[in-house]
């Protein structure tokens, strides 16, 4: 099925050879197709046939460039062909981040399958039927309008013995036709909507599923690369001679590479541990505690994002303003599968199985580092055991593959836990400045500034008259000189979880200045209608009931987007005061993700979210000091643990009219923002750093 078809090898040939089945194509080569840009930051090719095939025998194969994190990619897929070719959903398998099979995919981030992919497939899935159709018209000698599709058969309505199968229809057969402007499905959908098995979840139970560094190749070599003690460190030298007597081993240097190979992994690592390396010590620099003054120290003046009104008349017309600093520490991706690859080079050509979000982007990372043109190089990405934004560089891909060329064997690399936290490029640690007025319920003033995280979504949705957001570096590059003291990047929806802790936990402390409940208060300013659904419907299904804050119970609300997706939160803690301890014990969301293609996997992957919130908001935080990562195993960085678990309920809001939207990341923003809520309104106390330790909640305490 469809998960043996991740894990079993294809050629292109296989894929296209005469006679293999039905493509539909509109007159391009898929060798030389042409990318079309699609909304926002990716590219697809403009030849539909890329995405389907079908069989001889009638099975379907779906090809996407996503991969399979774990976020039920391969499922959803499989129903959105499913239901616009009106076949079976068991007979749809799918073939996922293969570079040689797959249409090109900018990687899978920024929850844009869903609204992408899954949109490219469904219509790809429609015109193929419509193919279809005209030709069992010509076969059986009867209109169109007369005939129907359903299951892989096509038969006359009037006389259905009357029919052909798909197989049947196309074996021996290269079908080249293009019939321009299908529409697909509007509604009365029969396999989207529904929420079947998940496809990856037989592999995954019964251990069966096969990851990059399950890949095991005869001759294969592992390496163990030696590493630098700190960001900043650069080698001076490294005496391998010691190593190089253990039988088996190889040593290998190339520049500042150095590694050490065997076929046994435990003993490439031991005998890396007997090169004695010499590291030019990094520059002194900023650690975990200093490094918030060290932005704003540093600090170019920030570049306005947003403006509208006047921030002096703003100031002219609130009765109070309220005024406070909210932080956030760097976070780790910390997936449970680290960083993996195998790699082959043999004749000429560069095979890559890469642990990536992005397998375009190693294949020509690859490309690049190997001095070769990126048609010699196939990146093949099995199952991800996670990602979350951290595998969309694969440095241990081009490793691999540098270390497979150099030695003439296939090359695995697999990455210690403390390489995993030492390589990760971390959510980024942020300064956020806010200083908002009030006048009768309404904020009339809202000056905002963010150092580190980004802007996206640091500018407010409620509806303030006098505004501006200014920001500084983020996680996408444009960072002042210094002013990390590593690498940065992608954390699951980047920058919006930082901006959303910031804007509303201040809308808490603007709603109890104006002595408002929390939730009469954020609809009070709020027109945007949807959100206003996803916050009412969330107040109702949790129970809630009017009360100013703090008020003893523990409920902490908060609200937000990403990616036109709605979030509602609503939290319910305890707090120990003596231990500074959190404990959540209810979560209820509310979302708005538009037309939901499988409801169950949309509730599992908010579910994930909230149990990962937990993570960001009360414990996962990175230590360093000089460049040297300190938070580099599971035992000094702090997961969300089983006993954290809350009760977790997720409702989901129909809303038909609006396009599916992707659900990886839109369920997290909002935890950080409610937890600090609900923690205020217990205990009265206001955490303004995340994660919120039980170290600071006992500081709060001190200072409430």
């Amino acid at each position: 099925m469809a998960e043996q078809a991740i894990a079993t090898p294809m050629t292109r040939r296989d894929l296209l050879g005469a006679g293999a089945g039905l493509f539909v194509f509109f007159g391009a080569d898929l060798e030389a197709q042409e990318p079309v840009r699609l909304p926002g930051r990716q590219s697809g090719p403009s030849d539909f046939n890329a995405y389907l095939k079908i069989g001889a025998d009638g099975r379907v194969t779906c090809l996407g460039g996503k991969v399979e994190l774990g976020q039920g990619a391969m499922t959803e897929l499989a129903m959105a062909l499913a239901e616009e070719l009106a076949v079976a959903l068991d007979t749809v398998d799918v073939v996922l981040g293969d570079t040689d099979l797959c249409p090109f995919d900018m990687g899978t981030f920024g929850s844009m399958c869903t609204p992408l992919l899954v949109p490219a497939v469904r219509r790809a899935g429609a015109e193929a039927k419509a193919v279809l159709l005209a030709m069992t018209a010509e076969r059986l000698n009867v209109p169109a309008g007369q005939l129907r599709a359903e299951a892989g058969i096509i038969s006359e309505s009037s006389h259905p013995s009357n029919a052909v199968t798909y197989g049947q229809l196309v074996e021996g057969k290269r079908i080249e036709r293009r019939l321009a402007n299908v529409p697909v499905k509007t509604g009365a959908f029969q396999v989207m909507g529904s929420s079947p098995r998940r496809r990856d979840g037989p592999d995954k139970v019964t251990g069966s599923a096969r990851y990059a560094g399950d890949i095991l190749l005869p001759g294969l070599l592992h390496a163990a690369i030696l590493r630098p003690p700190a960001h900043g460190a650069s080698l001076k030298s490294a005496d391998t001679s010691e190593a190089e007597k253990i039988p088996g081993v190889r040593v290998v240097r190339e520049g500042s590479l150095v590694a050490v190979l065997h076929e046994r992994p435990d003993v490439a690592r031991a005998a890396r541990e007997k090169v004695r390396a010499e590291f030019d010590n990094p520059p002194a620099g900023p650690d975990d505690r200093t490094i918030f003054d060290h932005f704003l120290k540093i600090a170019p003046e920030p570049r306005v994002v947003a403006h509208s009104g006047d921030l002096a008349e703003g100031e002219r017309l609130a009765a109070a303003v309220v005024e406070q600093t909210y932080l956030n520490s760097y976070v780790a991706h910390a997936p449970m599968e680290t960083h993996s690859a195998t790699a082959q080079v043999e004749d000429g050509k560069v095979t890559v199985w890469a642990s990536s979000q992005a397998p375009f982007q190693v294949k020509n990372a690859v490309a690049s580092a190997l001095g070769v043109t990126a048609e010699k190089v196939r990146v093949i990405s099995r199952y991800v055991g996670g990602g979350f934004g951290g595998k969309t560089e694969a440095d241990q891909g081009v490793e691999a593959a540098r270390l497979a060329r150099l030695t003439g064997k296939p090359v695995q690399v697999v990455y210690s836990r403390e390489e995993e936290f030492f390589y990760d490029r971390f959510r980024p640690a942020a300064v956020m400045k806010i200083r908002a007025g009030l006048a009768n319920g309404k904020i009339v003033l809202w000056d905002g500034q963010v150092y580190g995280a980004g802007e996206r979504e640091a500018d407010p949705f409620y509806e303030i008259p006098h505004r501006r957001i200014a920001s500084v570096g983020g996680w996408q590059g444009g960072n002042p000189p210094g002013m990390h003291p590593f690498s940065v990047g992608a954390w699951r929806a980047p920058s919006v979880n930082s901006n959303t802790f910031a804007r509303e936990s201040h809308i808490d402390l603007l709603a109890a200045k104006a002595a408002m409940d929390p939730l009469a208060f954020r609809l009070n300013n709020l027109a945007n209608g949807r959100i206003r659904r996803v916050l009412e419907t969330a107040a109702r299904e949790f129970g809630w009931t009017p009360a100013g804050t703090p008020s003893g119970r523990g409920f902490g609300m908060a609200c937000g987007v990403y990616s036109n997706a709605c979030n509602a939160t609503i939290a319910e803690v305890a707090v120990n005061r003596a231990t500074g301890a959190i404990q959540v014990k209810r979560v209820l969301m509310a979302l708005d993700e538009g037309m939901v293609v499988n409801p169950d996997g949309m509730r599992q992957q908010a579910e994930g979210s909230v149990m990962m919130g937990l993570g960001y908001s009360l414990g996962e935080e990175i230590r360093f000091r000089n460049g040297e990562v300190l938070s580099n195993n599971f035992d000094s960085y702090r997961i969300p643990r089983f006993s954290w678990l809350p009760k977790i309920q997720i409702v989901l809001l129909d809303n038909p009219d609006t396009p599916a939207l992707g659900g990886g990341e839109p369920p997290i923003i909002s935890m950080g923002a409610a937890l600090a809520n609900a923690v205020f309104d217990a205990v009265g106390a206001r955490v303004l750093q995340l994660p919120m330790t039980p170290e600071r909640v006992k500081a709060a305490l001190a200072q409430s």
